[in-house]
């Protein structure tokens, strides 16, 4: 497998490339719109095709790349079945199996930082049958967890967290390494590690969030940052309710 993570300091925010160079095909996670030709060299340095791009969820901090790129290098662009935006898109399901060559990604629903919130769970068959890391979105982070405020309803949307979190993810083994979609400088949770990688197991043991109990977790969560500047423009591009291309 060829993974390469591309941190930007300015929000917070990551984006992950990761496929079979034996195949030639790779996936891009979370891209942002002002890097998109940094992607598709990449990939073409390392004799891959971007065959998939993916948004585990609509961004509310950030413009993401991934129409553009899924255009540019065309791919198909995926989100979540239930994803409310005004564009065409390939649909996603929990329990799909995204094959690119040897590397594997099942896609876990976790709504709770959004309704259309996923996680990828990544298996790389030349090293074995067991996953081996997993893409967590904004779901879970680096000693904390992700808002559930900004889709509004956040008391219902921290208790579908609080399932998310404990039904599927705390239940994968614990020596699997976690990837966010940010760490420290994000507005998207409050608490973030600096340290932008993880495993279930160290997060289970440290994260503050994962020792609450439910109502306990739904309080806490009420204590969040200040939402993201142009929140709502970024969303409006992010829904396809903007034109591409706009100035980010």
């Amino acid at each position: 497998m060829i993974l390469r993570p591309y941190y930007y300091d300015d929000r917070g925010c990551a984006a992950y490339l990761l496929g079979c160079g034996t195949l030639g095909q790779c996936a891009v996670v979370d891209a942002r719109v002002d890097d998109v030709k940094a992607y598709a060299e990449f990939a073409t340095s390392k004799g891959m095709r971007v065959t998939h791009v993916i948004d585990t969820h609509i961004h509310a901090d950030h413009r993401s790349g991934g129409r553009e790129l899924a255009h540019q290098m065309g791919a198909h662009y995926y989100l979540h079945e239930s994803a409310d935006v005004g564009m065409p898109f390939k649909r996603l399901r929990d329990g799909d199996d995204i094959e690119l060559g040897n590397t594997h990604l099942k896609v876990l629903h976790t709504p709770g930082h959004s309704p259309e919130s996923i996680c990828l769970l990544v298996t790389d068959l030349r090293r074995g049958p067991d996953p081996w890391f997993v893409l967590t979105g904004d779901t879970l982070f680096v000693g904390a967890v992700g808002r559930p405020d900004l889709p509004g309803r956040a008391r219902e949307n921290a208790a579908e967290l609080y399932a998310s979190l404990h039904n599927k993810l705390l239940t994968l083994s614990g020596d699997l390494e976690i990837y966010p979609g940010h760490f420290s400088g994000s507005l998207c949770g409050a608490g973030l590690s600096g340290k932008p990688t993880s495993t279930i197991a160290f997060e289970r043991r440290w994260n503050p969030m994962l020792t609450l109990d439910r109502d306990a977790f739904i309080e806490a969560m009420a204590n969040v940052p200040a939402k993201p500047e142009e929140m709502e423009q970024i969303l409006a591009f992010n829904r396809g309710r903007s034109v591409i291309g706009a100035e980010a």
